[in-house]
């Protein structure tokens, strides 16, 4: 585990220069967690992908049916304190067994990440001692199955306004809970929800534990089957409460906290979601590349086409920087989660919260890069089977569908990438980034002469490293402005917000798969690891086209004068490269690779 002094707090990657030392690898698992991925791995091909059409055939029985093998495996239970029949493993180990076991269909991965997450952290983050004894090894085990009760009709993104209220009796023993809820994941087949509703007038929604037996249903009514575009297995329906009793030790947390508790399962969810979405590009690849390997077209197969092999090599890259900056992450927070129990200043459940909350920016930029980037890999799957790829004969129109969820999930992209402005806002006010001070001396370095050192290029990642740091200049230049013109009211120009967003995302992402491979070439050697280093260049190459682009489009519309000139060069300036890569080059030797194991093979 890091240190305090090293442990880098929260958005602070945006204003700290980080060693590839310090950053966490997927080449850095455990053999314990080896093993466990090896476990899921075997399961998942065992239990799912042999069964993936029956699948997309609605068959949410066979859904059930998988999830209490896999609470019989333990795999519920991963992150369940022991205490409460669960592994007790760490965040990383957590992110991947949910990573592993989510790759080969939605409908598990919906009601897998449904029930371990939001299902079932709400209890043992904020329940009472006496709540996690009764619930959390139910859940654990499978022998209950968790959903999460939220939205409404008229609170989607806007949480806080649902309408379902909770009337306390006027014996004060329990409270009488009537409203709806739709869209609610596992509700075909749960024995418990998490269930927000407002009590009297209180600005905040509350939290309850909901039980639900179909055989005295207290109230509670179940809508059809949704029919949805993809996670066709996953149970998804409406729920009624009409007077459903809740005794009042169920409630959750303090009366009031309920949207404070939506919130920070949020956050985890975020940063799940993007563990979720990575196996299903590994299998997506795999699939793509031994179809393009058999395909013949021309008398030679399409794998050789570089058309083709371009597609390869965009949609392997994206795949591999997600990884890279979802475990770079997932190690962050459970250093922080374990340097606050190890302080003693903190409760199990509170460390966790307040170490998942530290890096909400993080989690928000995860959900929305690697969500887009399994939407690209899974179109582009399908561009490589043509025809093929259109049949249900095939895993990729499945995979396709599946994909479009996760940019709506656990809050829209463009509500996360608003979270991520808005948080790093919130995070220089209170003093934690120091976002002032390097946005002042941004202002002066772009009224002084360049320095016209030139840095020894010969060393690995030299160049791109200056870039990267250039790159954060540029987005506290442009932020910066924005929020010095704008101040409190920013966030009533969301176009700009959208635009510092990317840029902000570009850039995590980018230095994360730039340290992991500079990580790799240190420790087996740049010819060994070749392929990673064309990655981390390609991936930057094209952040660098769409930061630019977000660059322009704020600074055109905000700016004007002295002010527009002045940042226009700063922005060329800070995008600048001394020399630009083979970018056909970079794209050809990573193709060649995945063409040449038949598989994503990273």
């Amino acid at each position: 585990m890091s240190t305090d002094k090293e442990l880098i707090r929260g958005g602070q990657f945006l204003v700290k220069a980080v060693d590839c030392e310090d950053i966490f690898t997927p080449e850095d698992f455990s053999e314990e967690q080896i093993m466990m991925k090896d476990a899921v791995k075997e399961f998942v091909d065992r239990e799912i992908w042999p069964n993936k059409a029956r699948f997309e055939k609605k068959d949410y029985a066979l859904t059930e049916e998988v999830m209490g093998k896999a609470g019989e495996l333990g795999f519920l239970g991963v992150s369940v304190p022991e205490e409460y029949d669960g592994m007790g493993m760490g965040f990383v180990s957590t992110m991947l067994v949910c990573d592993y076991i989510s790759g080969a269909t939605g409908s598990f991965s919906t009601a897998f990440g449904a029930h371990t997450g939001i299902g079932t952290m709400p209890i043992t983050l904020y329940g009472t001692e006496a709540q996690k004894q009764k619930y959390v090894p139910k859940l654990a085990t499978g022998e209950w199955f968790g959903s999460y009760c939220l939205t409404e009709p008229s609170a989607g993104s806007d949480a806080n306004s649902g309408k379902t209220k909770a009337v306390l009796s006027e014996d004060g023993t329990y409270y009488n809970i009537t409203g709806q809820k739709m869209w609610i994941s596992n509700a075909g087949f749960c024995s418990l929800m998490i269930v927000f509703a407002r009590i009297e007038d209180d600005k905040n929604i509350t939290g309850f534990i909901v039980e639900y037996d179909k055989n005295n249903p207290n109230g509670i009514t179940l809508g059809d089957e949704e029919h949805k575009l993809g996670i066709r297995s996953s149970s998804t329906r409406q729920v009624f409460y009409d007077k459903t009793k809740v005794p009042v030790e169920n409630m959750l947390s303090e009366r009031g906290n309920g949207f404070k508790i939506a919130m920070n399962a949020l956050n985890v969810g975020r940063i799940k979601l993007a563990a979720a979405c990575l196996d299903a590009q590994r299998r997506v690849i795999t699939e793509s590349v031994i179809y393009a390997n058999q395909r013949e077209q021309f008398n030679t197969p399409i794998s050789s086409f570089g058309a083709i092999q371009q597609k390869f090599a965009e949609i392997t890259t994206n795949c591999w920087v997600g990884e890279s900056a979802s475990y770079r992450a997932a190690k962050n927070i459970e250093d922080r989660i374990e340097l606050r129990k190890a302080a003693g200043k903190d409760t199990h459940q509170e460390a966790e919260l307040k170490g998942v909350e530290e890096y909400a920016i993080e989690c928000s930029i995860l959900k929305v890069a690697v969500s887009e980037y399994t939407q690209k890999c899974t179109d582009e799957g399908i561009q490589i089977f043509g025809g093929m790829g259109f049949s249900e004969d095939t895993p990729i129109e499945s995979a396709w569908r599946d994909a479009r969820i996760a940019r709506i999930y656990e809050g829209t992209n463009e509500i996360n990438r608003m979270i991520s402005i808005g948080m790093m806002i919130k995070k220089a006010m209170k003093g934690h980034v120091d976002l002032l001070g390097p946005a002042t001396a941004v202002a002066k370095e772009l009224t002084s002469m360049p320095s016209f050192d030139k840095p020894d290029y010969a060393v690995l990642f030299t160049e791109e490293k200056l870039i990267i740091a250039n790159l954060k200049k540029l987005f506290l230049m442009v932020a910066g402005a924005v929020l010095q013109k704008y101040g409190e009211k920013v966030d009533k120009h969301q176009q700009l917000m959208l635009a510092c967003s990317d840029i902000l995302i570009q850039i995590y992402m980018a230095e994360s798969a730039i340290l992991r491979a500079e990580k790799l070439a240190k420790r087996e050697g740049e010819d060994k690891v070749k392929e990673q280093i064309a990655m981390a260049k390609l991936n930057l190459f094209y952040a660098i086209d769409i930061i630019e682009t977000a660059g322009k489009h704020s600074i055109i519309s905000f700016a004007e004068g002295d002010e527009q000139r002045m940042m226009l060069v700063g922005l060329k300036r800070y995008t600048k490269y001394a020399n630009y890569p083979n970018i056909i080059g970079l794209r050809n030797t990573i193709a060649d690779k995945v063409i040449a194991e038949n598989s994503y093979c990273f």
